[in-house]
């Protein structure tokens, strides 16, 4: 699987420290193009698509954002948005994204017993870019990865 220069560069950037503290890629050791490649045959296996998700990610989002802050629910689910001061570029450079995070949890389960990642969905303006124009989910362990297998089972 031959690296395409400019996913070399994003790669680059997505490396803690870089564009964020974290970074996106977790504690993912595989090169970028296996990253998307296998979370795309997950997505094809599970039968979601990458638009409607994203789709899915952009209503959750604003209607998280009527909540002003503050935990509303919205069908089964409960979600939160909280913004900060700033911009993120996309590693890959095309567009800048507001800095925020949308949490997304079942309605039904007590928010603090909730745990990140098996309870509860966390993204940005950015993860929606980059599920829909990149297939990039971000790499296993990232704080915003968005895990197929647990994306269908929470908003579908």
């Amino acid at each position: 699987m031959k690296t395409k220069p400019e996913d070399r560069m994003a790669y680059e950037k997505m490396l803690p420290g870089v564009l964020t503290a974290q970074g996106f890629l977790g504690n993912d050791i595989r090169p970028l193009a296996e990253i998307i490649m296998e979370d795309e045959q997950e997505f094809i296996r599970l039968g979601l698509d990458f638009e409607d998700v994203a789709n899915r990610l952009e209503v959750l989002k604003q209607a998280g954002e009527k909540g002003l802050g503050e935990p509303i629910t919205v069908g089964k689910l409960l979600v939160q948005t909280g913004d900060a001061r700033g911009m993120l570029p996309c590693p890959w450079g095309d567009g800048l994204y507001h800095k925020n995070a949308i949490s997304v949890q079942p309605a039904d389960k007590p928010q603090e017993a909730c745990v990140e990642g098996e309870d509860m969905l966390i993204f940005s303006d950015l993860s929606i870019h980059l599920l829909r124009v990149h297939h990039f989910c971000q790499g296993l362990g990232s704080p915003f990865r968005l895990d197929p297998v647990f994306l269908k089972q929470l908003i579908y």
